[in-house]
């Protein structure tokens, strides 16, 4: 990632940097998105042209291409799953796989993991790991174990 479209009035689609260093980035993409990427790129004439871009090879304007997104999701019963569903889906799926904050903030390009971890990240999941570290502190677990003529202590 190293730019983002924008719509300036009277001047049309500008491409400008991206808001912060963190948004300067190589993502990680999964093999079946790289392939499907190869396959696209295979179609163009001049790879320095934009990978989706319009007929011309030109940019696609962004609000047209929210548009079209909106009324495919509509068409199907999917509304719902907007950018923003997305990217939760994906840090979710990251933070379930065990990547840490920072890994996930990077992933996403935000320079604060406490932003991945406020905006994007579930709460309320349990994690079986909490419940092992809280029983290795059981103050009673001396108790059982002497009770059953076992040796006492932590």
């Amino acid at each position: 990632m190293s730019s983002t479209l924008i719509r300036v009035t009277g001047r049309g689609l500008i491409r400008k940097g991206t808001k912060s260093d963190a948004g300067q980035r190589r993502l990680l993409l999964p093999g079946w998105c790289m392939a499907m990427l190869r396959r696209r790129a295979q179609t163009l004439y001049d790879p320095s042209r934009p990978v989706f871009g319009t007929i011309d090879g030109e940019f696609r304007d962004p609000r047209n291409v929210s548009r079209f997104l909106k009324e495919a999701r509509e068409a199907v019963g999917l509304e719902w799953v907007t950018a923003h569903a997305w990217r939760k889906t994906t840090a979710t799926v990251l933070d379930e796989m065990g990547a840490t904050g920072r890994m996930i903030a990077d992933q996403l390009g935000h320079t604060r993991v406490s932003m991945a971890q406020d905006v994007y990240l579930g709460r309320g999941l349990v994690d079986p790991r909490v419940l092992a570290a809280l029983e290795a502190v059981d103050p009673l677990r001396g108790l059982a174990t002497a009770e059953k003529g076992g040796q006492t202590g932590g």
